[in-house]
Order: structure tokens, then C-alpha cells, then sequence
């Protein structure tokens, strides 16, 4: 089978989005003490960059980043595993996020099992002011989600794959579109 890429956003497009979205919180929310959500992997380094962004514009709020694993498919959507694996740590699973608001960050909302499965999960842990923030939300979830923040709105072909390139697991910052053919 072959692949073709198409680079769709570079890394000086992304930093406009990183920051676009950073405004949507800043204006969005009230001082309410805020942690981001980092799932991993890439979502981390966005919730870090949304971080930086954030504190800039309010730099009175306090902010907090903790990161989530969450694995159901590989990047290329291959389905790793039948139902969506959390991996919380035993401090996470002890947590109490009332009186915070959480804003959940990854790269692509896929079909939306990731994120239903984080969002029970914290809700668990009392937290009652959950919002997702998504670079890329392809508008195909299968399951009730919707993304509060979003980036870039995505409309592509069920077989492509949107490939999110974030340092410091990939070199550049960047958004390819993967088509394969064959």
C-alpha cells in the first residue's frame, strides 16, 4: 500500500492556532483555578504550550498541567486496543478536582473514545467543570463528544489519517495529511 503526505500546517501556522486557542481559554473562563490535561502523548506538549500562552495573558491565574495515558489507536488509527486503556497513577487515581476546572488537551478527536474515557474518569475524581481542547477535531466522532476548543476543524476522508507532528516526539511542528492508496 502506498502513502502519500501532504504537509498541511507548518510549524509557524501551528504556533497561530497554539495561540488562537490559548485566547479561547483566557477569554472563555473565570479565574476558577485551571489544570490542563495533557494526554499522552503529544497532548502533553500542547497542554504545555497552552500553558505558556495562558500564563502570559493572565498571568494571575493559577494553572497547573498533569498528563493522562490514554491508548486506544496507534497514530496511524489502527486499533490497538478493543476498549480505550487509562493508565493513572496511584496519586491520580487518589485525586480530588473539585473547585478546579480541567481543560483536557490532545492532538485529534477521532471517533471520541479517548476522551469519554477520560472525561469519566476525572469525573470520578469530582472534577465538574471538564472542557476539551483539540488541535485537530476531524468532525467524525462516533460517541456523544465534542471538543470546546478547537483548533482546526478537519473534514477529511475516512481512510486518511491526520498525522500531528509535536516536539519533542517528532522534529517539527506540523499538521501532514496521510492518503493511502492501493
Amino acid at each position: 500500500m502506498q502513502q502519500t503526505r501532504f504537509r498541511l500546517y507548518d510549524a509557524a501556522a501551528l504556533e497561530a492556532v497554539i495561540e488562537a486557542m490559548a485566547r479561547q481559554i483566557a477569554m472563555r473562563f473565570d479565574a476558577t483555578p485551571l489544570t490542563l490535561v495533557g494526554l499522552q502523548r503529544r497532548g502533553v506538549p500542547l497542554a504545555e504550550r497552552l500553558h505558556q500562552r495562558i500564563a502570559q495573558l493572565r498571568p494571575e491565574w493559577a494553572i497547573e498541567c498533569i498528563e493522562l495515558e490514554v491508548k486506544r489507536y496507534g497514530d496511524d488509527l489502527t486499533l490497538l486496543h478493543p476498549d480505550t486503556r487509562l493508565s493513572a497513577t496511584a496519586q491520580q487515581q487518589q485525586a480530588d478536582f473539585s473547585g478546579r476546572r480541567l481543560v483536557v488537551v490532545d492532538d485529534v478527536l477521532y471517533q471520541g473514545h479517548s476522551a469519554a474515557a477520560v472525561l469519566e474518569f476525572l469525573r470520578a475524581r469530582k472534577a465538574g467543570d471538564v472542557h476539551l481542547a483539540m488541535l485537530v477535531d476531524r468532525c467524525c466522532a462516533t460517541l456523544p463528544v465534542q471538543a470546546d476548543i478547537v483548533g482546526l476543524k478537519l473534514q477529511i476522508a475516512p481512510q486518511d489519517v491526520i498525522e500531528c507532528n509535536v516536539p519533542p516526539f517528532e522534529d517539527e511542528f506540523a499538521i501532514d495529511l496521510l492518503r493511502l492508496e492501493g
